[in-house]
């Protein structure tokens, strides 16, 4: 910080006003050169934050320090709440989390109420005002520096926020959980189900000719194959309408933005995720970035701690509670997101600059009742082995074709887990993810549409990489497997309120996409094996097959070339948007990934009743990443200051906010 203003003489000189229109400066004017606090006002003015958070940002001072000058300037008190007692806060346990939301600690000091506040975007603008207008007024307001105000929330509800970040959807919404339901009605419940189901089955294996049990279950599992793909083809087809933008909001209109990254083993990503979060076009007074790790990652919370990132940043320390899974880490982060709209990034990612704001504008075009909005996911490491290039053209089509023609159609979206925006009111309302679902993406989309709210996508790309080898593949597709068919479950447990609650495209959507990814993935090896099996006997007998009929085979055939024609239809559309056609030829290995996915399909309902919440982690940082990226993001740019791969500045440790 500097110094109080010299003449060349060394004799003190009196500094400039600060501007008027900023009387957060006034108590540092005696402090800091003019010009800086001038350029901090303006910068200020522009995008619609205080000036000592500007300066703040900048580096210039730290919060503890803006704090001190401030409280000397206004006269009011600062309260470092390291020993404040459970007793001192006149707060329910259930309404503690608002603390970190709003910034605001109620505190009871020898019998007097008073109010404990954390500076936050014009705060201590409204302050300084409110000191000059009203001195009386401030006499119960209490300065609260931002980091003991999360200590004192963690030190406190640690409990109550480690229950609700694992069973927080299962207690507010029981039933719409992948949670272990050990007790109230649906126990009970299940196990009716289950018994009706043996027992039926048991009575027509003995009643029925068991070629037509055969023929039923075959045939329906063609027919569910079918309509699945023909799906597919539809929602790729659909005309996209023209969307009418808008005049783009200015800098001082945005609202403040939270981005979540859980993270784990992350080590030789951590560096990749700082800047392309700090190479976001967007305010960065405005950006609430929260970094949540494992208690047992000590490799990222070293990395993190290496690369130094702004103070500013909130760095979360997640429970060492079951489950250990990525939705429960972010529920861990979503009471201590300070911004109207959160967005969640992976290790790997990398975002287009614009995304936030680009977000914002597809949330103004489709109207309040939209809380979700989904960027495209593009693999950018497609050279990397056939299988990375499959995963390409597989996200491209889903992403750049199938996911805006469902939006389209109004039906509810099988989220993406990254790069997916939401209006942070809506997703507390709907308790957050599913901490026990390991694929809390596609639960969570139809959650929104069971409330009443609606998903779209928006043209932005986050790239993203892709496995390059067989066993990092095979882990990563058996627990997006397992996930759909948790979410699968979960939503028809019971299928009335479901119809009731989402309708029947949330009915379809759920069955023909959800259950139908994992439907064709199991069903396909036995529906070429029964295709083969007719083939092959009609080869050596001309007599009639009781085992197989015509029409049902000519079903087979249907189904069979259904999902191959949505595959390469909705892959070659999504690689031509990408403008990577060229790549279209591993469409032709198509049959032999059916058989990797059946084999992930297959090992994924294994998992599921021997290790259903085991979350297997994906590496990242494996693979070359150079093909569709942008030049400017093959290699982590030096940028700020702060991104640097030496030992950061003792300005710029890291504090970690660790909750075990």
């Amino acid at each position: 910080m500097h110094g109080p203003p010299r003449d060349r003489g060394g004799n003190r000189r009196h500094a400039p006003e600060a501007p008027a229109d900023a009387p957060e400066l006034d108590c540092l004017r005696d402090y800091l050169a003019p010009d800086l606090l001038q350029a901090a006002a303006e910068r200020g003015r522009l995008i619609g934050v205080g000036a000592d958070r500007v300066l703040i940002h900048w580096g210039v001072l730290d919060e503890g320090s803006y704090l001190f000058h401030l409280a000397a300037h206004t006269g009011i008190g600062i309260d470092t709440p390291a020993d404040t007692l459970r007793s001192d806060i006149p707060v329910r346990d259930e309404h503690l989390p608002r603390i970190a939301q709003h910034g605001l600690l109620p505190l009871r000091r020898d019998g007097e109420y008073l109010l404990g506040i954390a500076p936050r975007n014009l705060t201590a603008q409204r302050l300084c005002r409110v000191a000059m207008e009203s001195p009386a007024a401030i006499q119960r307001f209490r300065l609260v520096p931002p980091a003991q105000l999360n200590q004192v929330l963690l030190t406190h509800a640690y409990a109550s926020l480690a229950y609700a970040a694992s069973e927080g959807l299962n207690q507010r919404f029981p039933g719409l959980t992948a949670a272990p339901l050990a007790q109230g009605f649906h126990r009970p419940w299940r196990f009716r189900v289950r018994h009706a189901c043996v027992v039926a089955a048991v009575a027509g294996l003995f009643t029925l000719p068991q070629l037509a049990v055969v023929h039923a279950v075959s045939g329906l599992l063609a027919i569910w194959f079918l309509a699945s793909n023909v799906t597919r083809i539809a929602g790729a087809l659909d005309p996209r309408p023209r969307v009418h933008v808008s005049s783009p909001l200015q800098d001082r209109e945005l609202p403040v933005y939270t981005v979540i990254a859980a993270l784990y083993r992350e080590a030789d990503s951590i560096g990749q995720l700082l800047q392309a979060i700090t190479a976001l076009d967007y305010p960065k007074e405005k950006l609430d970035v929260i970094l949540v790790v494992e208690p047992d990652d000590h490799e990222t919370r070293t990395a993190i701690a290496r690369w130094g990132p702004p103070p500013t940043f909130q760095i979360l320390v997640a429970p060492a509670t079951l489950p250990r899974t990525k939705p429960k880490a972010l529920n861990w982060a979503l009471p201590f997101a300070r911004g109207s709209f959160v967005t969640i990034f992976d290790a790997e990612d990398i975002p287009a600059r614009a995304q936030l704001r680009a977000a914002l504008e597809a949330f103004r075009v489709h109207g309040d009742r939209t809380v979700c909005v989904q960027a495209s996911l593009c693999i950018d490491n497609p050279a990397d082995s056939w299988l990375s290039c499959m995963f390409a053209a597989e996200y491209a089509g889903q992403f750049d074709v199938f996911l805006p023609g469902l939006a389209v159609l109004g039906l509810p979206l099988p989220l993406g887990g990254s790069s997916n925006h939401f209006r942070t009111a809506a997703l507390r309302e709907i308790g957050g993810w599913d901490a026990y679902n390991v694929t809390e993406d596609a639960d969570l989309g139809f959650r929104l549409a069971r409330a009443g709210y609606r998903a779209t996508t928006f043209a932005s790309t986050t790239f993203e990489e892709a496995p390059v080898r067989f066993g990092g593949w095979l882990r990563q597709r058996s627990r997006w497997m397992k996930g759909w068919m948790q979410t699968w479950g979960v939503h028809m447990r019971a299928p009335r309120r479901l119809w009731r609650e989402a309708g029947i495209k949330g009915v379809l959507s759920l069955n023909l996409l959800v259950g139908g990814n994992v439907l064709t993935a199991l069903a396909a090896p036995i529906l070429l094996l029964e295709l083969a099996l007719y083939l092959g006997l009609r080869a050596v007998t001309v007599q009639p097959i009781p085992l197989f009929t015509g029409p049902l085979m000519a079903l087979h055939v249907a189904a069979i070339g259904a999902g191959f024609a949505s595959t390469v239809i909705v892959g070659v559309m999504g690689l031509a948007r990408r403008g990577q056609l060229r790549r279209s030829w591993v469409l032709a290995l198509t049959p032999i990934y059916w058989a990797l996915l059946s084999v992930a399909a297959w090992r994924a309902l294994y998992q599921l009743f021997r290790d259903p919440y085991r979350w297997e982690k994906t590496d990242h940082g494996r693979a070359a990443r150079q093909q569709t990226v942008p030049a400017r993001w093959k290699r982590p740019r030096l940028g700020p200051a702060w991104a640097r791969t030496t030992a950061p500045s003792a300005r710029h440790d890291t504090h970690f906010t660790d909750s075990a």
